[in-house]
């Protein structure tokens, strides 16, 4: 169910002095000369309103941290999995940030410009730059983008974001997935090499988070790069999307908890802890290897691993200004194996598909010091 409202700026009310909302978008694309494929991602990262003025106020500065100055700004991160993954990182002080405050969404500073239906912007950010301001919190680089989005398939998470829950501003974190099937087009210049966008090979996502703080453990994976090792066909009209870890309502952890919905072919399965009719139930690990991330969940039967060597320590900072997530693996090139199940009239499960995922989206952390 697509809804543009869960997809608006949610930054009002509390919010607005300690709170973030971010829009986020992954997506593959081929380098015009070589032909080898490179995954991107964009975010625009919205914090603290109420304390903008002309400049960023950047929450890990010595100074800030020691006086309990919280951070606001817009950030734009930009940047690629794969070898030589890196986060670029730039920041708008709110004197230069125009932000739609209805739906549909949409968020403009300098050349950056994020909707529902257009991605455009760059970043860039010097050696010497990045060295001289840790506070920054990515790497170096250079990355410009001008994409159009069709939003294909959704993923609404039903009660939890509804606008009861919203109003009172119940959760410290919330999801929408209004794109979790997503074709862009367009193109991407990164590091000086330019790459073409296709839809039917962008493999793209696109969702939001926001709220109060983030959650600890983290997980995120998705895909629509989908094979079914029965048919031996390409699944096109097919999406998973999970996502979750503790979430905190009125100041309370729900301890391991997962949203996850798979599209597939045309039909939708959903496991989701919010519907209790769903009787949904959850069991999810993630491991490190010396040189992997491995994911297992529960729920779909789902097993998927990536290299460290494509992937990012995505970095963030909490709106209250603290930093307590500094291990949280990002990536967009794992893979692996789905078993999807259903349930027949009798309500015995059946095997849907067996499916091989590429492209997959995929996130883990927990706090650590």
């Amino acid at each position: 169910i697509h809804d543009l409202n869960r997809n608006a700026c949610m930054l009002k009310g509390p919010l607005r002095s300690r709170g973030y909302d971010w829009w986020w978008h992954s997506f593959t694309g081929k380098n015009e000369k070589t032909g080898e494929e490179r995954s991107f991602f964009v975010e625009f990262f919205l914090c603290n309103p109420a304390f903008g003025g002309s400049m960023p106020i950047y929450g890990q500065l010595p100074f800030n941290r020691s006086n309990g100055i919280k951070p606001s700004y817009l950030m734009i991160k930009a940047g690629a999995w794969g070898e030589g993954a890196r986060q670029i990182h730039r920041f708008f002080g709110w004197k230069d940030v125009t932000v739609s405050s209805n739906a549909p969404y949409s968020v403009m500073a300098a050349d950056c410009f994020a909707s529902d239906f257009v991605l455009r912007g760059s970043v860039s950010l010097s050696e010497e730059d990045c060295a001289a301001h840790p506070e920054y919190m990515c790497d170096p680089g250079k990355m410009s983008w001008d994409l159009k989005l069709d939003k294909q398939v959704a993923f609404n998470v039903g009660y939890g974001a509804a606008k009861p829950f919203r109003a009172v501003q119940a959760f410290d974190m919330y999801w929408h997935a209004e794109g979790m099937k997503t074709a862009y087009s367009g193109t991407v210049t990164y590091q000086g090499e330019k790459y073409t966008v296709d839809p039917e090979t962008c493999y793209g996502y696109a969702d939001k988070n926001w709220g109060r703080d983030f959650t600890s453990p983290w997980l995120w994976l998705s895909s629509c790069d989908l094979f079914s090792s029965l048919t031996g066909r390409k699944l096109k009209n097919s999406v998973f999307d999970i996502g979750g870890g503790r979430p905190v309502i009125a100041g309370k952890p729900l301890d391991r908890k997962l949203l996850s919905a798979f599209w597939y072919e045309g039909r939708e399965y959903e496991f989701n802890f919010s519907k209790p009719a769903l009787f949904t139930q959850t069991r999810f690990d993630c491991t490190e290897t010396e040189d992997e991330v491995l994911w297992h969940v529960a729920q779909i039967e789902c097993r998927i691993r990536c290299s460290k060597s494509e992937m990012l320590l995505v970095n963030y900072e909490s709106p209250d200004g603290a930093k307590r997530h500094n291990r949280l693996w990002n990536g967009g090139t794992g893979h692996g194996r789905i078993k999807l199940y259903g349930r027949n009239d009798d309500g015995k499960l059946y095997l849907v598909d067996d499916i091989l995922a590429e492209h997959v989206g995929c996130e883990y952390g927990e706090y650590c010091k």
